[in-house]
């Protein structure tokens, strides 16, 4: 699997006294050019032939940070001689994007325009433990612990498994099911705080550094390549030292732009 790393953070900000100017965005994961996990961002790291190659979206969650991007991808691909764009979630997600985001008050109902027989965006509900077939890929969805209802999810190919946790606090399904699988080649896990927030993170059922080896320890896999995101830029530099402090031999921070091969 290709995966392009078009945001990783848990909130959009330019970083002080970099140079070049470096802009963290909110998360957004393409896989093989035609898959995007969350939807934080999208417009601005696609040009449009990218955006219109895109065939399915996969949202963990409801919350703004994950979704942002889907507004503008409907908006640029709206009239286009298209397959409608499938919208992937568990039916809590869905059915809050309708209620909350297109409803003709927020944005406009891409989910019955341009006509309710040839919409721009469709849905395809979620049951968690189910597999799908989305975009050429298999797509396992799993409830994890966050503040609304949410799930990570098991992505597979033929050759490869990833990990992919969402937002989370301490979980276990996810953890139990991926130790099943023999292929699992990689886990992408958050860490949006550092340790001295733990209190914060337990209220916002996020994860620190400390926090994200106990549920990285419950794979049993020390050797897994392990990559992070969803870090508040505020806080980067300390949670990038408290990470590398755990001395986990494969674990890599992610970045906007990187390109990975799974």
């Amino acid at each position: 699997m290709r995966i392009n790393v078009l945001g990783c953070h848990g909130s959009d900000q330019l970083l002080a006294g970099s140079q070049p100017s470096r802009s963290c965005c909110t998360c957004g994961f393409l896989f093989n050019g035609t898959l995007l996990v969350d939807a934080g961002t999208v417009g601005k790291k696609l040009r449009l032939d990218e955006q219109q190659a895109i065939r399915a979206v996969l949202l963990s969650h409801l919350h703004f940070d994950h979704i942002q991007g889907l507004p503008t991808l409907a908006d640029n691909r709206f009239g286009e001689e298209k397959d409608a764009l499938v919208i992937a979630s568990i039916p809590e997600v869905l059915s809050g994007l309708r209620t909350h985001v297109f409803n003709d008050a927020v944005y406009p109902d891409f989910f019955r325009l341009p006509t309710p027989d040839r919409p721009t965006l469709i849905t395809q509900a979620l049951s968690p433990g189910q597999t799908y077939e989305l975009s050429g890929l298999r797509v396992i969805p799993i409830r994890v612990n966050h503040l609304v209802p949410a799930v990570g999810f098991l992505i597979m190919d033929d050759r490869s498994t990833v990990l992919y946790s969402g937002d989370t606090h301490h979980t276990e399904e996810i953890w139990r099911l991926a130790r099943q699988m023999p292929n699992l080649n990689a886990v992408f896990i958050e860490a949006s705080y550092p340790n001295h927030l733990a209190d914060l993170a337990i209220r916002s059922k996020h994860l620190t550094p400390a926090m994200l080896r106990t549920e990285f320890e419950k794979l049993g896999r020390p050797d897994l390549p392990l990559y992070v995101f969803h870090m508040k830029p505020r806080f980067k530099e300390q949670i990038a030292q408290e990470l590398h402090a755990l001395n986990i031999p494969h674990l890599s921070i992610l970045d906007e732009g990187q390109e990975l091969e799974v």
